[in-house]
Parts: structure tokens; sequence; C-alpha cells
């Protein structure tokens, strides 16, 4: 398949738009925006990470042995600018938005993300053009209730735009749903 077809058909899948980010000292820290993550088990409790090779990140992350994900809200919405290189502003200089703390292995982790996970390197994969990481999570920190940001069509966008969601509980919406099928 060609790429530039497959990428066209992936900007269909909306993701979750995160900051992987490393560095235990301040002045040597790095970050990305990605949407490539995901809950790879919970026994132990582990993510699995996609970074380009090409990232600042990515060497630091075998370096380092332990990186942060920080899912965003939708009010992030500069710092996924700012992550993903496009506001002009790379390594240290993207922490000087938000507010930042470290947890169980010093990496950075966004205080204010929707979710944000504490990772310690376990086991990498090389592709052509990414490093798959698996990290243990040795921490968490939970906000609470917020909208998420998401990637879809080559943009940034928030849920609140969703209307009218249904829950899997509600009997009413339920037939309601299935009554467009009869």
């Amino acid at each position: 398949m060609d790429s530039n077809d497959f990428r066209k058909a992936m900007r269909h899948c909306a993701g979750a738009v995160a900051l992987v980010t490393v560095g235990r000292e301040e002045g040597r820290r790095t970050g990305l925006t990605v949407t490539a993550v995901c809950s790879l088990s919970d026994d132990p409790p582990s993510l699995l990470v996609c970074v380009n090779r090409k990232a600042s990140a990515n060497p630091r992350i075998r370096e380092e042995r332990c990186f942060g994900v920080s899912f965003l809200a939708e009010e992030h919405m500069p710092l996924a600018l700012t992550f993903s290189g496009q506001k002009g502003f790379d390594g240290e200089n993207r922490f000087g938005f938000g507010r930042w703390s470290t947890r169980v292995t010093g990496a950075p982790v966004l205080e204010e993300a929707i979710v944000s996970f504490d990772c310690e390197l376990r086991q990498e994969f090389e592709t052509r053009t990414h490093s798959v990481f698996v990290g243990d999570v040795r921490d968490a920190g939970m906000r609470g209730a917020a909208s998420p940001l998401l990637y879809l069509n080559g943009a940034f966008h928030g849920v609140h735009a969703i209307r009218d969601a249904v829950s899997l509980g509600d009997l009413e919406a339920r037939k309601l749903g299935w009554s467009i099928f009869s």
C-alpha cells in the first residue's frame, strides 16, 4: 500500500493526544506529541508507546530508561502544538508551558493532564521509522473529569462537539438506536 494512502486512511481514526516526555534534569528535558500510545497489560501495568526514530526524545528514552506519558485535555491544544514542533520550540523550551512535576522515575509529567503515567522502560522494538517502547507503569496521576483532546483528520479536536452521547446502560436510547435498523 502507498504510504500517502495509508496516512489518509489513518486520519479517519481518532486518537487520544498525549505528550511523551523524558529528562530527569531540568535543562535536559525533551518530549513530543503522540497519538500512538495504548495500554498493553495490567499485569504488570504497562504501556506501549511508538516514537519516531528521528525525534529528540527517542535516544533519550533509551539513555534514561524511563519516560512520562501525559494525556491531554481539550484546553491543552497549545501544548499539543508546542510539543509537535509547530510553535517553534524544542527541547527544554517546550517545558516553559504548563506545570510539570516528577514521580517515581524522575521523568517529567504534566500536572494538569487528564491522566499521566510514569514509566520505566522494559523493552523496545525497532521498525523502519519508529521505536516501539514498552514501559512498566510505576505511578499514575488522574485529574478526573475533563474533555480529552483528540487528533482526527489532520487536526486537534475536543469531544465537546459530540452531542447527545448515549450510555450503553441507557435502555431507552438503545431501543431508539436499534429501531433505525429494523
